[in-house]
């Protein structure tokens, strides 16, 4: 075989193996934490397709991947004595948008941990549940009045009670 047979060989073989690689990577990446605390990933392709028009620069392709979490903020008002020693209390919900979320915030010094999950039935309401390492724990009733969006109650161990508010 002679050199020049050879060179275009290789070229024909990198141009052969070169969209193969560049079209086959795959970004993963973790996304969230189920109720258990056990990580979730989603598989992204990033394909690049040129843009129309000569010398325009490539972009990436945008691919739909369902929907995304949301973390919402949570706010505590106090609504009897108890609760109004401790005053506003003030959280987070991560909502999965799968019908569960995490749900955790400052009570007293004491960082509540729980989850949140919507009631069969009906997509709107739910109970959220959450526990701390010095044993205090609340239970929370509430309604959504968006995917963002909603109220409810929440009863501590203790016997505090208070107005939730999700989001805003």
């Amino acid at each position: 075989m002679s050199i020049k047979n050879l060179n275009v060989s290789r070229r024909t073989a990198i141009a052969i193996a070169f969209p193969a690689l560049a079209l086959s990577g795959c970004y993963v990446m973790p996304v969230g934490e189920d109720a258990g605390g056990n990580p979730y990933y989603v598989y992204s392709p990033v394909p690049v397709v040129p843009a129309r028009g000569a010398g325009s620069i490539p972009q990436p392709l945008a691919i739909p991947s369902g929907p995304a979490v949301a973390d919402l903020q949570v706010k505590l008002y106090p609504i009897n004595d108890l609760a109004n020693q401790t005053g506003i209390l003030t959280g987070q919900v991560t909502n999965m948008m799968t019908g569960k979320g995490r749900f955790t915030f400052n009570f007293q010094g004491e960082t509540l941990v729980g989850e949140a999950t919507r009631v069969s039935n009906d997509e709107r309401r739910g109970i959220a549940s959450a526990y701390g390492p010095r044993g205090t724990f609340a239970r929370c009733e509430y309604q959504m009045s968006t995917p963002r969006m909603g109220a409810g109650t929440c009863t501590f161990s203790n016997g505090a009670q208070y107005q939730l508010h999700v989001g805003g």
